[in-house]
């Protein structure tokens, strides 16, 4: 299982919200870069970012920041929040980060992802962040109808291969992360799942890691020093 440590930008800052509240943001740092080469000491490969002033426009306020990451590091570098439509997604195809995140505009233009997915493959992920069993979207601000496993089960038959889960509910609240949702997703579906959401203790690790999750992604957990990064990386191996 592969660990993603993640970055959330706001403003060109490395910050958490509490279950995607953007009233309760904390920042923690001004030097993103500093962060992910930090990552990269502890044995990451890989990294999740979220552009958050993105998720709520639809643009791509802190590509420069994104930029910096991957020119300036050897990571492989996911990129979510905000993207919409080609246009945004082959600028950070081009800007040469290995994979962009679709979430809002997957669900609210049907047509979108799969035009993305016939283009670029497996440089599209697609982000289903989870509220009640429902699929949120607007960077968690409102719920939708759709179910998220119906939605999962679409997006596997229109060639997508990797899914960042996300349950609202437990993202930085460190209260630990829903293994029952991941059990029932893994056992379902043939995707690539990236766990998101409340992974907050080795045991969390080492309990989604049993599941043969493809990947997790640790946020709050770092930065609140409550996961040893190095030890979450050896853990998942």
């Amino acid at each position: 299982m592969l660990i993603y440590p993640a970055i959330d930008l706001y403003e060109a800052s490395a910050v958490r919200l509490f279950k995607g509240d953007y009233a309760k943001m904390e920042v923690y740092s001004n030097n993103p870069l500093e962060i992910a080469r930090d990552f990269e000491n502890c044995g990451a490969t890989h990294i999740h970012i979220v552009d958050l002033e993105g998720a709520k426009s639809g643009t791509t306020p802190n590509l420069e920041t994104v930029c910096n990451i991957k020119q300036n590091t050897g990571l492989f570098c996911e990129i979510g929040g905000g993207i919409r439509t080609m246009a945004v997604i082959e600028k950070y195809i081009n800007a040469g980060i290995d994979r962009v995140i679709l979430g809002t505009a997957a669900v609210t233009k049907p047509g979108f992802a799969e035009e993305a997915v016939a283009k670029y493959g497996e440089k599209i992920a697609i982000g289903i962040d989870i509220k009640d069993g429902f699929v949120a979207i607007k960077g968690w601000t409102e719920k939708s109808e759709i179910d998220a496993f119906d939605f999962c089960r679409r997006m596997e038959g229109i060639g997508v291969k990797t899914v960042i889960c996300t349950d609202i509910s437990k993202d930085g609240a460190m209260s630990g992360t829903n293994h029952e949702l991941y059990k029932k997703l893994s056992e379902e579906f043939q995707l690539q799942i990236i766990a998101s959401g409340g992974v907050s203790s080795i045991e969390d690790v080492k309990g989604l890691r049993k599941l043969d999750l493809y990947g997790a992604i640790i946020g709050k957990a770092y930065y609140t020093k409550a996961i040893d990064l190095r030890e979450a990386i050896e853990v998942a191996k």
